[in-house]
Formats: C-alpha cells, structure tokens, sequence
C-alpha cells in the first residue's frame, strides 16, 4: 500500500481548513444578514439596548453550557480578564451602542456602506500594526466587497443624514476592528469558546447601565417578539460571535471581516424571498461583486496561518 508523501497531503489540509473557514464566514452572514429582520420586530417593542443586553443574558448562557460540554478544564488566568474585558466591551457593548445609535439617525442603505469599509479597515490596520504582507488578492477583494456593497444599497443612498450618524457608524467599524485584534490574540492561549464565553459575559455586564436607563421604555412583549429575540441570542450573539472568531483564527482578520459584507447581500434576499421585495440590476450586480470580492479574499491565506494550516480546529 502507498503512502502520500507530507508535501501532496499538506495542501489538501491547508485546502480543507480554508473550506472550514469559508464555510464559517458564509454561515455568519447568513444568521447577521437575517437578524436584521428579527431587530426590525423586537426593537418595535424592546428599546436597543434593553434588546442587547437580553439577546447576550440568552447567548451568554448557551456559550456558557457549550464550554462546559467542550472546553471544561479550560480556564482563564488573571493576566488575562483586562483582555478579555476590553473585547467584550468594545466588540459587544460598544459596537452595539455605536451601530443601534447609528442605524436610528441614517437610512439603513448608508450604514451598509459604512460598515462595509470594515474589511479596508482591517486590512490597513492588519498592514500597519502586525506588518503583514498582504496579498493583492486580499486587497482587491477587500477593495470588490465594499464597492459591491456601495452598488448594491445605491438605490438608496441619499447622503444627506446626520453627520453624526456616519460618526457613530465609523466608531462601531473601529470597534469591531479592535475587537478582532484583541481577540485574534487570545487565541494562542484559550480555546475558541472559552474566549468568546467570557467576551460575551463582560459584554452583557457592559449593557447594564444603558438598559436601566431605558427603563420607562420598557414594556410587555408577545410570542413572536421572544422567538425573534431567541433567535437573535442563538444563532446570530452565541454561534455568530463563536463562528466568526473559528474564521477570523482560520482566514485572519482581513479575510474574515470582508464576509460582512455579505451581510447586505442575504438582507436584500431575504426582502426578496420573505417580503415580496422587487431587485433592480443595481442589485444583482452589486451581490455579484460582493461574492466576488469574497471570493478573492478567501482565496489565500496570509502567511502565518499557511504556516499553521495543519493544526485541527479547536472546536
């Protein structure tokens, strides 16, 4: 019987780890770009960030029964917690407090465009602070996606909103970027849901004082508000956050960030197949750059995690 040498089984690993990475991004888009329709129906009764801090005390609790079932002896030493602290804060708490106060006072076609220069911030900021050489493909599919993103919510730009909401939507697409550095880094150290368990934990503790403070607001909320909210806690808070830290590990940051852009594109489909929405050429060509421009950036790995590809994910 004959052995495949390491050097043909290696890209094959490298290959099938990509794919897992892919597949990760994809998912997350899927549940991100749906969530907006459950926001729509629980923020009608829910004030935002009352709605936040419920969504994360449900995705807290399931992130909390999923470490003990896969990482029980994992445990966080005390030189970690500032780390830990800061991402949940600022990739949970801030970001949300930035992106709800944003959305509120801007069309949702212009928040689509701001956080679709996430992954040119990540980008730049992966060049400038870790010195990473990235590749042209990255770059041109960092480059792709945001313009995909701009065709595809062109039909309802006006440009004309409050300056402060671009202000509130760049504080949450920097937010997000620091979120995933701090994160990317306590990788080395923990497991995957150990990290995301403890983020999404500080992260709750953070929307505290902001939910009090709507507390004239708050209200009774019937059935399909709470299925809503479930589905928020589950899918996009519990296995939104655990998914995009297994891809942003697998595909690095730059990679990983420009699957947000195929937040609008599953949006627009989802108006499409559940609401009766009609799409325009615009549409259709803007998805079609979107996936693009993904496609690009996925297509290869930065340097350090090539040179990692065999190691088996954690989870």
């Amino acid at each position: 019987m004959s052995v495949k040498p390491r050097a043909a089984i290696m890209p094959a690993m490298i290959r099938k780890r990509r794919a897992a990475g892919a597949a990760a991004g994809v998912a997350i888009a899927v549940f991100w770009g749906l969530s907006f329709l459950s926001i729509k129906v629980a923020v009608a009764v829910i004030p935002p960030m009352t709605l936040g801090l419920v969504r994360f005390i449900g995705a807290t609790a399931l992130l909390a029964v999923l470490k003990l079932l896969l990482a029980p002896r994992d445990r966080i030493a005390m030189k970690d917690v500032p780390a830990l602290a800061a991402a949940g804060l600022i990739g949970v708490t801030l970001y949300f407090l930035m992106e709800n106060n944003g959305v509120k006072i801007m069309t949702a076609s212009e928040a689509s465009v701001a956080i679709a220069f996430i992954p040119v911030m990540s980008l730049v900021a992966e060049r400038i602070l870790l010195k990473n050489r990235l590749s042209v493909l990255q770059c041109a599919g960092a480059a792709l996606s945001t313009l995909g993103v701009f065709l595809l919510v062109s039909s309802g730009l006006s440009l004309k909103s409050d300056w402060r909401g671009y202000l509130f939507m760049l504080g949450a697409g920097l937010s997000w970027v620091a979120y995933s550095f701090i994160t990317r880094k306590l990788f080395a150290v923990h497991q995957r849901i150990t990290v995301v368990f403890w983020q999404s934990l500080f992260g709750t503790i953070g929307f505290l004082p902001f939910a009090l403070l709507e507390r004239s607001a708050w209200a009774p909320a019937g059935a399909a508000v709470w299925l809503n909210v479930a589905f928020l806690a589950v899918a996009c808070s519990a296995l939104g956050y655990w998914l995009y830290a297994a891809c942003m590990d697998i595909l690095g940051l730059t990679a990983s960030s420009v699957f947000i852009n195929l937040i609008p594109v599953i949006s627009l489909l989802a108006g499409f197949a559940i609401l009766g929405e009609r799409l325009g050429i615009m549409q259709y060509s803007g998805s079609a750059v979107v996936l693009a421009g993904v496609f690009l950036a996925t297509l290869s790995a930065p340097r350090e995690h090539k040179a990692n590809a065999s190691a088996t994910p954690e989870e």
